[in-house]
């Protein structure tokens, strides 16, 4: 029975490159891929129709394709522009899952070896210590002040020239809400006040859940955290600067005040 195999190779995933210029995830019955002895292969949770679902990883992109008349690797990034929603979203769970998978070899309790206890979980087979996988939860918001004004940053993380939305990691023991007051207040200065929950969102780099808030400014001026942000300023709907890509819930949020979504 054919399967997807999503197939990676680091941050890139494998496509198959059909006539038409469209792009699709490998639909067959075995590895699409030479695998080595060593490889494994995961069990994902199948797609809605019940097409069952494999992912694993390879080494380098020079290794041997079968069953693909072309084939293309894609960052997973990209991904999102040549998939529909569904298989990227699927995408970026395999991923997540790889990295978990790589990254628990060895018990963090004895040191012994770790091994596949179900699908989503591994059982260290020297002292029984269980581990799933876990996800780093942030909390991401747009800042309103008035109608017409939302606060966009420039992080010093981004690779790309343009400007995003005040984000950060939540701390153990403080709610999504209080998250979100105290990345502002760090970051920029500012008092926030009516914070509303928007939407979330996978963020599979490599295992994250972003949660996006509204909030309205209450006062304070701008004083910026330069260890995080480059640039901060409010930005008037008629003048926006370079925004994030479409794939971000960052843009998700813009684009909903901007009512283009």
């Amino acid at each position: 029975m054919p399967r997807y195999f999503f197939v990676f190779c680091k941050e890139s995933l494998l496509l198959e490159q059909r006539s038409d210029g469209t792009f699709a995830v490998p639909l067959c019955e075995e590895p699409p891929t030479e695998v080595k002895p060593w490889t494994t292969i995961l069990n994902i949770t199948p797609m809605s129709d019940g097409t069952e679902v494999r992912t694993y990883a390879i080494d380098t992109v020079e290794c041997s394709i079968f069953n693909l008349q072309s084939s293309i690797f894609v960052p997973l990034r990209q991904s999102y522009y040549h998939l529909p929603s569904d298989l990227y979203l699927k995408a970026g769970k395999c991923f997540e899952l790889l990295y978990w998978d790589h990254n628990t070899r060895f018990c963090g309790v004895c040191g012994g070896p770790m091994k596949l206890h179900t699908d989503i979980s591994k059982r260290c087979e020297h002292c029984g210590k269980e581990v799933w996988p876990q996800l780093a939860t942030a909390v991401i918001v747009l800042i309103h002040r008035g109608p017409d004004e939302v606060l966009l940053a420039r992080g010093r993380s981004f690779k790309r020239d343009f400007f995003g939305l005040i984000a950060g990691f939540v701390e153990t023991g403080e709610t999504l809400e209080e998250a979100v007051q105290r990345e502002v207040r760090e970051e920029t200065g500012i008092s926030i006040r009516n914070i509303r929950y928007f939407d979330s969102q996978p963020w599979p780099y490599p295992c994250g859940l972003m949660v996006g808030f509204n909030a309205d400014y209450d006062s304070g001026e701008l004083h910026l955290q330069r260890e995080e942000l480059k640039k901060a300023a409010w930005f008037h709907r008629n003048h926006l600067p370079n925004l994030p890509e479409k794939l971000s819930i960052a843009r998700r949020l813009i684009d909903h005040w901007l009512g283009e979504s």
